[in-house]
């Protein structure tokens, strides 16, 4: 393939791979207390399998990667996977989501091993209701991550939010206030039904709309235009302000007319959506010694199948086979 573009003539060019279902939080909105049901070591992909997956999908069509979990830093050895991806010829951005708990450690490593982008998911800025949603997690750990971050020279430093209704959601403004002073994207995006299915509940989720209107409080919002690698996010500046502002909505207004994206599982399966079953096993015909055009074959397959969009729209799914942190953030 010279190119790969789906049903819908969209060209697609972005993998976000999952490294490992593993993590150090337990977040309530993610996963239960007790967690999930781990995958067998031997049934992750090696670093070698990953790096042989993207290489055969980067000569078909793909330039943009982004590794997730789990938590990417809890897998050993992250840094020298990072090395290896950017020194393929063709991948023009590389990016990494993280909790942040690691990134005082490993923020400097990554940096020089050829990350440029960097993503923290934080949903609180108060230190007891932190350790609450994350059950026991230190926000500390996470704000001197991002300073590490930014010393280390990460430009931009992004910020996910998910504002959550009765949980959080009275944090926005705070949220957005941090970009008047630091040169840093705060993201806000909707409550999606894929992580713990006891916490979901449509009453739960709060619009971009009405996100939106919260962080106006603040003043007037410029709208900016999209940059090359700021995917699905509407961005806006606040007068004068030094960072960015985004406003991500899969379910109010989703984007799905321009997703460009698949996910490899930690297990080695292809999805071409986040919120489709469907799924197309590249491990096991890797593990069997198949060629580089079987890979690029099954890539093509799964592609072929990516659906025009969710229709979450239609009435939103309370169960999936696979919770986000099984399929990779």
């Amino acid at each position: 393939m010279s190119g790969m573009v789906d049903r819908a003539n969209r060209k697609i060019e972005y993998l976000r791979i999952s490294i490992t279902d593993r993590c150090n939080l337990r977040c309530v909105y993610c996963m239960p207390e007790g967690g999930v049901p781990l995958i067998p070591h031997d049934e992750v992909l090696s670093y070698e399998e990953v790096l042989r997956i993207v290489r055969v999908a980067v000569k078909a069509g793909i330039s943009k990667v982004r590794l997730t979990g789990g938590e990417p830093l809890v897998r050993k050895g992250v840094e020298g996977l990072v090395r290896d991806l950017a020194a393929i010829d063709g991948i023009k951005d590389l990016a990494l989501t993280t909790n942040g708990l690691l990134l005082k450690k490993l923020a400097y490593p990554l940096f020089e091993a050829g990350l440029r982008r960097i993503n923290i998911s934080l949903d609180s800025l108060d230190p007891a209701r932190f350790s609450t949603l994350t059950r026991g997690g230190a926000l500390k750990d996470v704000l001197d991550g991002i300073e590490m971050a930014e010393s280390a020279g990460f430009d931009p430093i992004k910020i996910n939010m998910v504002p959550i209704r009765g949980l959080n959601d009275d944090e926005v403004v705070e949220f957005a206030k941090m970009t008047i002073t630091r040169p840093w994207h705060v993201r806000f995006i909707e409550f999606m039904p894929i992580g713990a299915r006891e916490m979901w509940d449509e009453t739960r989720l709060v619009p971009t709309s009405e996100t939106m209107a919260a962080v106006g409080g603040l003043g007037a919002l410029e709208a900016l235009t999209a940059g090359e690698f700021c995917g699905p996010a509407s961005l806006y500046r606040l007068a004068g302000a030094k960072g960015i502002i985004g406003f991500i909505s899969p379910l109010s207004d989703h984007f799905c007319a321009w997703c460009n994206r698949l996910r490899l599982t930690a297990d080695g399966k292809l999805r071409p959506c986040l919120f489709s079953e469907y799924e197309v096993d590249l491990k096991t015909p890797l593990r069997a010694g198949c060629a580089d055009e079987e890979l690029s074959s099954l890539m093509g397959l799964a592609i072929s199948e990516k659906p025009d969009g969710h229709n979450m729209d239609q009435g939103i799914k309370k169960s999936f086979k696979r919770t986000m942190s099984r399929i990779g953030g």
